[in-house]
C-alpha cells in the first residue's frame, strides 16, 4: 500500500502538534503553581473522631478524601490492603493552584531488611493544614 507523501507529511504534522499541545498542558499546569502547602502528617491520636470513623469504613480499599474542621482541612489518603506490614506513605507536593489544592503521594513497599509481618494492612497517611477558602483538591 503506497500512502502519498503529502498525506504522510499531514500526519505528522498532525502528531507533532498533538504531543506539544500535550507538553505544554502539562508545563501550564506546573506554572500555574502558586505556592507550597504547609502541612503536618498527623497520627491517630490527633485526627477528628468522625475521620477516625470515616477511614475505618474506608479502608479496606484505596480512598482519597478531606475533612474541614473550622481553619484547619485534614487530607487522608489510603491505598487499601496490602499483603504485609512495613508500608509507608511519601507526601511528593503538595502546593495551590489558583482553582485547587494539588496533592501527590506514593506508597513505598516495606525494605528487604526490614522484618515485616505477614498479617495484612492498611496503610494511609493524614496531613493537617489550613483551610484555604475552600478550594477542590487533587489527587495524582
Amino acid at each position: 500500500m503506497h500512502i502519498p507523501i503529502k498525506n504522510f507529511f499531514r500526519v505528522m504534522a498532525a502528531v507533532i502538534l498533538t504531543v506539544t499541545l500535550m507538553g505544554c498542558e502539562a508545563e501550564e499546569a506546573a506554572s500555574n503553581k502558586l505556592k507550597d502547602l504547609d502541612f503536618t502528617v498527623v497520627g491517630e491520636g490527633e485526627q477528628p473522631d468522625a475521620l477516625k470513623d470515616i477511614i475505618a469504613e474506608k479502608s479496606k480499599s484505596a480512598f482519597q478524601i478531606s475533612y474541614t474542621i473550622g481553619e484547619e482541612l485534614y487530607i487522608a489518603i489510603g491505598y487499601g490492603e496490602q499483603p504485609s506490614g512495613g508500608y509507608s506513605i511519601t507526601v511528593n507536593e503538595f502546593y495551590e493552584t489558583p482553582d485547587s489544592l494539588f496533592i501527590d503521594t506514593t506508597l513505598l513497599g516495606p525494605g528487604s531488611a526490614e522484618n515485616v509481618t505477614d498479617t495484612p494492612t492498611t496503610p494511609y497517611i493524614v496531613i493537617k493544614t489550613e483551610n484555604i477558602a475552600d478550594k477542590p483538591i487533587e489527587f495524582k
